[in-house]
């Protein structure tokens, strides 16, 4: 394949998934040994299920950089990763490599369309979630049956306001698995009318505000109503991550903290614990990498 097509084919899958279809991956080669097969500036795309358009070598390096790809379209990352010339993984680069350039780097990036925060309520906690989701990138929609809570002036960051009769917003509102839906309405009765349009849904992640007894009630209407069990037990609540929150703003930052965690992936512990037990690992190594 002539490389204007190639590049060609490639940018056309890139544009379909920033537009909302299948999300992609591309791999490019930003360093390389000075003889390598593979020069700089060489793409390859890749799909979630592992078909490419265009090649980077062949063997254990293709199959070690199709799988990298296929984790970031997983966890919606861009990154660079370092490869050995049989494909092995560097997870550090060793002098000895750098010296020699024995290595590959491999730029992968994720396209999709920007993720949805769809927030069911525009109360304290929603105007707070509304703000932190912008600034994540998130595309904000929000939803409400009160004008005076749904509007522009109230929310300047929301791509979409729904407001009107809940049932009928959300049923009109596409709903996708890169979509992440939080209920933190005023009540049990607008809760459940959003949670039972919502929970069928491909949502990425669907969550409830309230408390034990509000939930449970919400929950348990939704089974005698016939909820698909397994679509019930993934609703998240109570929501978030408990991090001690009171305030609507703290609020907030739990229930985004466990959205990035579901999203990313991550373990949701302290960083310094984790540092200090790769401290203790590494203590004992001699310091071979840089």
């Amino acid at each position: 394949m002539a490389d204007s097509d190639l590049n060609r084919q490639i940018t056309q899958a890139v544009l379909a998934a920033v537009n909302g279809g299948k999300v992609v991956a591309t791999a490019t080669v930003v360093s390389a040994p000075a003889d390598a097969n593979i020069p700089l500036g060489s793409k390859m795309l890749v799909h979630a299920n592992s078909e490419t358009i265009g090649s980077l070598g062949d063997g254990d390096l293709r199959s070690a950089i199709v799988e990298e790809c296929r984790d970031a379209i997983r966890q919606h990352l861009t990154a660079t990763h370092h490869f050995a010339l049989d494909g092995q993984r560097l997870e550090h680069l060793s002098r000895a490599a750098v010296s020699a350039q024995a290595y590959y780097s491999i730029l992968i990036e994720t396209f999709e369309p920007p993720a949805t925060l769809l927030i069911v309520g525009g109360g304290h906690i929603g105007k707070s979630l509304a703000q932190l989701g912008a600034m994540m990138g998130f595309s904000i929609a929000v939803a409400d049956d009160r004008q005076e809570y749904c509007n522009p002036e109230r929310f300047p960051e929301a791509d979409h306001l729904l407001c009107g009769d809940l049932v009928e917003m959300l049923r009109s509102f596409r709903i996708t698995s890169n979509t992440f839906a939080v209920m933190v309405s005023r009540g049990h009765k607008q809760d459940e009318l959003s949670l039972r349009e919502v929970i069928r849904s491909p949502a990425r992640y669907v969550g409830m505000i309230g408390s034990k007894r509000r939930v449970t009630a919400v929950l348990q209407h939704l089974l005698a109503e016939g909820a698909p069990a397994e679509a019930v037990e993934r609703v998240h609540t109570p929501i978030g991550l408990d991090i001690g929150a009171e305030t609507p703003e703290e609020i907030a930052v739990s229930i985004m903290a466990e959205i990035i965690l579901e999203r990313r992936g991550g373990s949701g512990a302290q960083m310094s614990r984790l540092a200090r037990v790769t401290e203790r690992v590494t203590s004992t190594t001699p310091a071979e990498t840089i």
